[in-house]
């Protein structure tokens, strides 16, 4: 891949602001600086977009071109993509990328690794993409939290992985929130609040509960996707100051993110992470 390929394609990236190891690299990607077309495009007129997902129905050869564009900029040729399911199951990143050599598929929803050169990877559009490290580099993760899977622990069981494998506390580790839906558009049913408040701990079913605001006469609820994460974290032992990004809508800001609940037909971002040597 050309040097000119690798600029674009990091152009419109989100990096995370985390004072950790020079050896963690990690950024999550926008619709923009890729070929394909509408409506996988870019969000300005005529500009290609950077969809990564294959299962959107957008042309291979244009996805295929969009991943080489997104791997030049880690510098590596492989990562760990995942057949996402909406589980709590998290892989072994390494082991991933060595099954998808031999055509097979992984069905998870994080990977994690202490290996540098391996690059974790999930993909979304409106899901929660959460990044994890520890300060000096020993290990990193990434997860799609899309609500049932952040109900179901995924970012919990993800973090205690990296913190095994670091050999740190989980208290210890840094969290980056990737774009997701914001609070003012992730309309849900009462089901979703039941389930979150059924899984949370007693001392934290208050503030789960405020993380749902009432949408008026439909029964319905407006979730905060990021406040419910922060809970989760703070369940590990991570301290709000270790917890970093979150401040974006997919939905609303469209010249830069795909969103699946605002187009339905659309293309996939995907969040990154690695070490280094």
């Amino acid at each position: 891949m050309t040097r000119d390929a690798a600029e674009l394609a990091s152009k419109d990236c989100l990096w995370p602001q985390w004072e950790v190891s020079p050896r963690v690299r990690a950024f999550v990607t926008t619709r923009n600086g890729g070929v394909s077309e509408a409506p996988y495009d870019g969000g300005a007129a005529g500009a290609g977009g950077l969809n990564l997902g294959f299962s959107s129905g957008d042309a291979p050869d244009a996805v295929k071109e969009n991943r080489r564009r997104a791997l030049a900029s880690t510098g590596y040729r492989e990562a760990a993509w995942l057949e996402q399911v909406h589980g709590t199951e998290v892989a072994d990143a390494h082991a991933v990328v060595q099954r998808l050599a031999q055509g097979e598929r992984t069905r998870a929803d994080a990977s994690v690794t202490d290996r540098a050169g391996v690059v974790c990877v999930v993909m979304t559009a409106d899901c929660l993409p959460v990044l994890f490290c520890d300060d000096d580099g020993r290990a990193v993760g990434a997860a799609h939290a899309g609500w049932r899977g952040l109900a179901g622990g995924i970012v919990e069981t993800t973090g205690e992985r990296v913190a095994t494998l670091a050999g740190v506390p989980a208290s210890k580790l840094h969290a980056f929130l990737g774009p997701a839906i914001g609070p003012q558009e992730f309309e849900v049913g009462e089901d979703v609040l039941d389930a979150f408040v059924a899984a949370a701990r007693a001392d934290r079913r208050d503030a789960t509960s405020a993380a749902f605001r009432s949408a008026g006469a439909s029964a319905k609820y407006f979730a905060d996707i990021y406040a419910l994460a922060r809970l989760r974290l703070a369940d590990l032992g991570v301290d709000a100051a270790r917890i970093h990004g979150g401040a974006h809508c997919t939905v609303t800001e469209k010249a830069r993110f795909y969103s699946y609940r605002r187009e339905r037909v659309t293309g996939r971002m995907a969040a990154m992470i690695w070490l280094n040597d």
